[in-house]
């Protein structure tokens, strides 16, 4: 269901605070529903399967799980999918019709071992998580840690491509989720910010906050994400037993402080880019909004995931 432009700046001019506190509740009424799923189908499987598109905010909405999860009583693991990657072979590794490699596919996955694991797991019996590391672009097996799940235990895997055919296609008795920020902006009928804006946004000020990667590598980039999401992701997305928006009503208010910067980036954005046009819509449409100061965020939301000093540890 679209918001509306009229509604978030009148509650943010009249209370700024009670209107953030207000959308949070929101979205951690959609996580006690996702909860009440899981639970449900706990007998089915106890393997959760969480994807989304990059800048959906997967990361803190399985800790969220975890969190709600615990919090009745069951004993939670939240696994990261990044870490079954493969050892990057430049050779052998698929590539965009660019000639660069294709980090948005999925057969850089070891789709083998994420199905040996999720039996394994399924069955109570030992594994090893392995552990990938970035800065090399190689999978360390040696620095995995063991894992075993009690009756009354969960794991949480979640990653781009959980619900892929080769995934969550080997195993549909896991509770399969997607989440993205789903909801559009409107000024009456008026489209002023697109649901898929709010990821390039999150993406964009996540990367350039904690990753090192300059604002036009994002924004030059966006296009090749967008192309792999179509792909890759979005056609599963009816695998999902849950599906959660996670689009907050008060973030693009947030991100409009950032508006700046960004505006400076797509100066050095190339006009042959496919998003070109679209970046800058997207960069002009913060003026419609009134900006929210960022020290208001609550240490929980799930916004504190791409701006930082969040109480959650990624």
């Amino acid at each position: 269901m679209p918001y509306q432009l009229e509604e978030i700046n009148h509650k943010i001019h009249q209370d700024p605070s009670a209107f953030l506190a207000e959308c949070d509740a929101h979205y951690q009424q959609r996580i006690n529903e996702a909860v009440d799923r899981i639970l449900e189908r706990m007998r089915e499987s106890p393997i959760v399967l969480l994807s989304g598109p990059s800048g959906s905010g997967k990361t803190t909405t399985a800790l969220k799980l975890e969190q709600e999860l615990e919090r009745r009583g069951v004993n939670t693991h939240t696994i990261s999918m990044d870490n079954y990657f493969k050892t990057l072979n430049r050779k052998t590794a698929p590539h965009t019709p660019e000639g660069d490699v294709d980090y948005e596919s999925p057969l850089l996955l070891d789709m083998d071992l994420l199905d040996d694991t999720f039996t394994k797991l399924s069955r109570g019996e030992w594994v090893v998580v392995p552990k990938f590391e970035f800065a090399r672009q190689m999978r360390n097996d040696s620095r995995g840690t063991l894992l075993k799940l009690e009756p009354n235990e969960i794991a949480i895997f979640e990653g781009i491509h959980a619900l892929n055919d080769d995934i969550a296609g080997r195993h549909p008795e896991a509770t399969t989720l997607y989440i993205s920020a789903r909801s559009n902006i409107l000024e009456g009928e008026a489209l002023r910010f697109k649901g898929t804006w709010m990821r390039i946004a999150r993406r964009a000020v996540r990367d350039y906050n904690f990753r090192g990667t300059d604002l036009v590598e994002t924004l030059s980039m966006w296009y090749n994400v967008r192309r792999g999401e179509k792909r890759y992701i979005s056609p599963f997305k009816g695998r999902a037993k849950v599906v959660i928006d996670s689009s907050l009503r008060y973030e693009v208010p947030v991100f409009a402080n950032y508006a700046g910067p960004l505006r400076r980036a797509l100066e050095e954005v190339s006009p042959e880019n496919e998003r070109y046009r679209e970046l800058h819509d997207l960069v002009n449409a913060f003026s419609y909004f009134e900006p929210v100061d960022p020290k208001l965020i609550a240490g929980d939301s799930l916004l504190r995931e791409f701006i930082g000093g969040g109480d959650y540890h990624y």
